[in-house]
């Protein structure tokens, strides 16, 4: 049935501004979206679009799978590691009031001592934990044999039942195991652990929650309303459930998951969000851009952002985002003033690769209107 919604181009499409509904973007946007769709395990997607002080959004799809129920703007999406720009926009936020500083030793703001968080007499410091250079484990526990012995499809349950009994106090207490063996800050090493760190450290500086430092400094100036880092928030009747593969239904993420991917968000609301993070005149957006490691004229890392200057010299902040049973894709254009936005509830090892395809397609068009 879904399908057959796909075929006759059955979709929502909404435009604010002023500005016309442009025939030839829908189109492109349309063939693109439809093409992606063609992958039987994939259910909905949802696009959203900001260029020229005017947003688009469209939705293909559905919900859920077996049921024609069209996604909308108040449909929820878990956004993965995009995620992980939240908490590095905490971070830059953090710097900017003088709680902290990038090149601040982690251990300064743990009450335990941590003799094993530094190599060869350097430490793991706070800009190396949004940049995926700290050195530290992708999970705690850190327990390669459970990925390496779990089929796929049990993997996320499992997990999610581990995560879900994980404490702060057991995550500080791995982290005393952890063992770096080079020196942080020189090797790229994917790691969900190290926003988690993170999270716990700006709660101790700010003394408040990684919940309500989301709602304080993101999510109510931002007016993103229908956004959160909890489960229970959530509008579940607007939530869509998502999908492996194989089309099976997946868990939710886990909550401690939070400041690594564990945001629920929508299309306006994630435009809203771009669009913050079009304005480099903001001295926390300028910090949660500034490269961290790498080269921008080729490959770099802001603070949870990957960057680079395209062959035309426009410089592009991008991250995208998977869960257990959910894709995602944003990407901002400062100088030009343009995001684009691609939520979608099903996972697979080409989706994000093929949601940034999109992004790409329809910047090109939008740029050369």
């Amino acid at each position: 049935m879904i399908k057959t919604f796909l075929t006759i181009l059955f979709f929502n499409y909404l435009t604010f501004g002023i500005a016309q509904s442009n025939k030839e973007t829908d189109s492109i946007i349309h063939q693109s979206v439809l093409s992606y769709l063609k992958n039987n395990a994939r259910v909905g997607i949802s696009v959203g679009i900001y260029h020229n002080n005017k947003t688009m959004t469209y939705h293909y799809g559905s919900t859920q799978k077996g049921k024609q129920v069209l996604p909308s703007n108040k449909t929820i999406y878990e956004i993965g590691s995009i995620s992980k720009t939240f908490t590095g926009t905490l971070l830059a936020q953090a710097v900017i009031d003088k709680k902290v500083k990038l090149e601040d030793d982690v251990r300064m703001y743990l009450d335990d001592e941590y003799p094993n968080l530094e190599f060869q007499g350097h430490p793991i410091q706070l800009a190396h934990l949004v940049s995926h250079i700290s050195g530290l484990p992708n999970f705690l526990p850190d327990n390669p044999e459970l990925f390496q012995n779990t089929s796929q499809d049990s993997l996320p349950f499992v997990l999610t039942r581990i995560l879900d009994n994980y404490s702060k106090q057991d995550f500080l207490n791995d982290l005393h195991k952890v063992k770096i063996d080079t020196i942080p800050g020189t090797k790229f090493r994917y790691s969900n652990s190290s926003p988690q760190l993170l999270k716990y450290i700006l709660e101790r500086v700010y003394q408040k929650s990684f919940a309500e430092l989301l709602n304080m400094f993101i999510f109510k100036p931002l007016k993103m309303n229908h956004t959160s880092s909890k489960y229970k928030k959530v509008k579940v009747k607007h939530l869509a459930k998502g999908y492996n593969n194989k089309g099976n239904q997946m868990p939710n993420i886990p909550e401690n998951l939070d400041a690594a991917g564990g945001i629920f968000s929508t299309i306006p609301d994630m435009l809203h969000y771009l669009k913050f993070h079009l304005d480099e005149t903001n001295e926390v957006v300028a910090l949660s851009h500034k490269v961290t490691t790498g080269d921008i004229d080729t490959y770099a890392l802001g603070l949870n952002w990957q960057e680079t200057i395209t062959q035309k010299k426009h410089k592009k902040i991008w991250q995208s985002g998977g869960t257990f049973g959910f894709s995602s894709y944003a990407v901002v254009y400062p100088e030009l003033n343009i995001s684009i936005v691609l939520l979608t509830n099903e996972a697979d090892s080409t989706a994000q690769t093929e949601l940034g395809q999109i992004a790409d397609k329809i910047f090109n068009h939008i740029h050369h209107q």
